[in-house]
């Protein structure tokens, strides 16, 4: 059942949560829910374990009170938190991993297919460079946000996606991506 929204800031939710208020904490799981279960899904690859993620990120957060300070936004805090929950969850998942039969995938759509085709790209791209232009494009952080949520300055995150961009943009293949 969908929570009704709460338009008070993440900072006020805090203090309220801080303060006992229950209801609180419920709204900055529901204000926040969706964005953890699709970052917890881009690391793990499986919905069930972007699930169990989930659960885990707003208990570690449950944890955190009374007494809980924001200092950032609520996504730079919590990133770092679902990525190394997600990373965990993965490779718990790859020790108990089950052969399963092959089943063949359905035909990709078009859109799946534009998809395929800048997923090599971004295989591509070094670790942080990829992971920073997906925390811009994908889950929309600010750049100040990305560069909490990964404790680097400022200036590394606006590097990290200048260079991603262009090697990006010099791939012949992805031309189609980049006109201007």
């Amino acid at each position: 059942m969908a929570q009704p929204p709460d338009d008070r800031s993440d900072q006020a939710l805090i203090t309220a949560i801080n303060g006992g208020d229950d209801r609180a904490f419920e709204a900055l799981y529901y204000r926040y829910r969706n964005w953890v279960v699709r970052l917890a899904q881009r690391f793990t690859h499986n919905a069930d374990d972007a699930l169990d993620v989930l659960q885990e990120t707003f208990a570690y957060l449950s944890r955190k009170f009374p007494g809980f300070k924001l200092s950032c936004a609520m996504t730079s805090f919590l990133y770092p938190v679902v990525r190394n929950l997600s990373i965990a969850a993965r490779r718990k998942s790859a020790r108990f991993k089950v052969l399963e039969p092959v089943v063949e995938p359905p035909a990709p759509s078009k859109v799946d297919s534009d998809r395929a085709d800048l997923s090599p790209a971004l295989g591509g791209l070094p670790e942080t460079h990829r992971e920073v232009l997906l925390m811009r494009f994908v889950d929309d952080l600010s750049l100040q946000e990305i560069a909490d949520a990964l404790d680097v300055p400022l200036g590394t995150v606006k590097s990290r996606l200048h260079n991603a961009i262009a090697t990006l943009r010099a791939d012949p293949k992805l031309a189609e991506w980049f006109r201007e």
